[in-house]
């Protein structure tokens, strides 16, 4: 009988099976990480907090002026809806000033009236004259407009304007401007300007004037309908000129007017129609002295409804 072979030799030279071969030591397998204590959460520090909580507050405010911008009705009426008077009815006006309060006293010019402007080349006689409607404009005193069609370039026509505060004479020169005076004309005869007063005085230096003319008594007031305007190069502004006012935009004058008793440093873009007489410089004289209503709204620029009022009695042409 044969002996055992030495450890982990096969019987009989048979290959080795699965029981054979050198013993291996026992080792211990597993599935899961050998375990680590729990590691606490990263703070955040305030300056990202800060940076985080403020871009949020950007988004937000970014979505709400688009909804409120893009889309009338959010956060705001419709534009359309909530238009008032300043901008459906465009004040008629004469350029603005910059001063933010009225001079503290008006001085009575030394020298005499301006030198009334003059056309270097006269016009066409007779000229063709055109009104337009215009319904953005309050009308709240109804009249028809002068006829379309020709009106004569040469000539005068004397005005009176008997006022609350005096009678004041004026002069309206077909040769400066014939359908402004056919307007004016028109309106004095339907009674257009009777009890109707003046609303803005301006006795700033640069533009020291009295505007009048508007029935509806802010500025914003007209007849129904628009004139075009009457300009040439030569225009200038003075002591004693009469003169259309109107809107931003060209041809919108209408009822408009004012009447300059001082120093006024204005482009020529309103019409010069006629002059003032020496009482009627007076009388504004005395309306200027008495200075601005400070308990009545103005426009912003130190002009505004005079102290003293100047109301329309009655207004007269032969």
């Amino acid at each position: 009988m044969s002996e055992p072979g030495p450890p982990g030799e096969r019987p009989n030279g048979a290959p080795p099976g699965p029981g054979y071969g050198p013993q291996q030591p026992y080792q211990q397998f597993s599935q899961y990480p050998p375990w680590q204590p729990p590691v606490p959460p990263k703070r955040t520090s305030p300056a990202a907090v800060v940076l985080i909580t403020g871009s949020v507050v950007v988004v937000i405010v970014m979505a709400l002026a688009f909804l409120a911008w893009g889309y009338p009705g959010f956060l705001r009426d419709d534009d359309r809806a909530s238009a008032g008077p300043a901008s459906s009815s465009p004040t008629f006006t004469t350029p603005t000033t910059t001063a933010g309060a009225p001079s503290a006293a008006y001085t009575v010019p030394t020298i005499g009236p301006a030198r009334m402007p003059k056309r270097s080349k006269p016009l066409a006689d007779p000229v063709t004259c055109a009104f337009t409607p215009d319904p953005t404009s309050p009308a709240p005193k109804k009249v028809a407009p002068p006829a379309d069609g020709p009106a004569s370039s040469s000539g005068t026509v004397p005005v009176r304007l008997a006022t609350s505060a005096g009678d004041i004479g004026l002069t309206l020169d077909r040769a400066l401007a014939p359908c402004t005076v056919v307007n004016f004309v028109s309106l004095v005869q339907q009674r257009f300007y009777d009890g109707t007063s003046c609303h803005r005085l301006s006795v700033t230096s640069g533009l020291q004037m009295l505007q009048c003319g508007d029935p509806v008594g802010d500025g914003t007031g007209g007849p129904g309908y628009s004139i075009r305007d009457e300009l040439f190069p030569e225009l200038t502004y003075g002591r004693g000129i009469l003169a259309m006012a109107k809107t931003a935009q060209p041809d919108s004058g209408g009822s408009q007017f004012f009447l300059v008793f001082g120093d006024v440093e204005i482009s020529p873009e309103y019409t010069v129609f006629g002059s003032i007489d020496d009482a009627g410089l007076a009388v504004l004289d005395k309306v200027a002295r008495g200075g601005i209503d400070p308990s009545r709204p103005g426009i912003g620029d130190g002009s505004g409804p005079p102290k003293i009022p100047v109301t329309f009695t009655q207004v007269t042409t032969p």
